[in-house]
């Protein structure tokens, strides 16, 4: 990790940027320029040392208008407590839509609260959000982390009525490691063992919108057979267990049919690459997917924590998700 002026940049797990006195920057009401990018991450990098590139604040207050329920246990994992914390709008009028917001950290690290920004934004916009946390790899490999965050969806859909939330309006975002558990959870409603038995078994896994933010797409790539992140997230490397890559690779799972997805994804990102995203924005073209695909000329992994940036991407998500879960008459989950 890096420090500069107060901040910091976590470049691996592409998670976490701190600031102390940034504003929450509302999108504006017409679409935005494309934010000018970089030549390469040293270059990001001094640019938010000289003070060029502002960064969001990732602890704004919560306002008066949006209620938070913090801790509340979700399921079970492996006899571990999973948890989440909800964020709900004080007005509601009917039922909303519901989402499930899932952190990165290379499957490692990170916290459910890495998010608390967006639940925000989101909440303020009439979404009940959740953020939860995860089994990470220091506790479980694969498929452990897929199977809680398909829990976490089917306690949110269990537990519809007593939030006011719209069991056939529920959606999943995640960034990096959160967005190829968000993808995975999209795409793969119908393998059992990927499931789990963390809690409400019998109630639907299936969301009506996927939002991923630079999630690796295809574990079987060069890229993720040499990494040691995804082989620590495997449990093994690629040469003893290919056939686990390819299960936990979202582009196995990919059918005709599968929800709506937003990609936002960064040129020049060198944790995830670029490419990982062309290859499933061509799919999902091939499939005719519904989809939108934000590629961002000269930004890198976790590219949302600049202001910039993250005003740019917000207008996308609120429009996308207005799209596809604010619609009324949605089919049945």
């Amino acid at each position: 990790m890096r420090r500069m002026n107060g901040m910091a940049w976590k470049t691996p797990a592409g998670v976490l940027i701190l600031g102390a006195s940034l504003l929450l920057a509302a999108p504006p009401a017409t679409k935005p320029a494309a934010p000018k990018g970089y030549e390469s991450q040293t270059a990001v990098l001094a640019a938010i040392q000289s003070g060029e590139l502002k960064l969001i604040n990732v602890f704004e207050p919560v306002p008066e208008s949006v209620s938070v329920t913090p801790d509340v246990e979700y399921g079970k994992g492996g006899g571990e407590s999973l948890k989440l914390d909800l964020y709900q709008p004080k007005r509601l009028e009917g039922k909303a839509p519901g989402l499930i917001l899932i952190h990165g950290g290379a499957w490692k690290g990170g916290r459910r609260t890495d998010y608390r920004y967006y639940c925000v934004r989101l909440a303020e916009r009439g979404y009940v959000v959740a953020t939860i946390s995860y089994r990470l790899v220091k506790t479980a490999t694969f498929p452990a982390a897929v199977q809680d965050a398909k829990c976490a969806v089917r306690w949110l859909r269990a537990n519809a009525e007593k939030y006011h939330v719209d069991p056939n309006r529920i959606g999943v975002m995640g960034g990096s490691a959160g967005g190829h558990l968000a993808m995975m959870v999209g795409y793969s409603p119908d393998v059992p063992e990927l499931e789990g038995d963390g809690g409400n078994q019998g109630v639907s896994s299936r969301v009506q919108a996927v939002v991923n933010f630079y999630g690796p797409t295809d574990l079987t790539t060069p890229f993720a057979r040499n990494n040691g992140v995804v082989s620590d997230f495997i449990g093994k490397p690629y040469a003893e267990a290919a056939d686990q890559y390819r299960l936990a690779s979202p582009l196995t799972h990919l059918t005709a049919g599968d929800p709506p997805t937003l990609i936002l994804h960064g040129t020049i990102d060198n944790v995830v690459p670029i490419d990982q995203a062309d290859a499933l924005d061509k799919r999902l073209a091939e499939l005719k997917v519904p989809h939108e695909y934000v590629r961002l000329e000269g930004w890198p992994h976790a590219m949302d924590l600049s202001e910039e940036v993250n005003r740019y991407c917000l207008w996308h998500i609120e429009r996308f998700l207005d799209k596809y879960l604010k619609a009324p008459d949605k089919p049945p989950a």
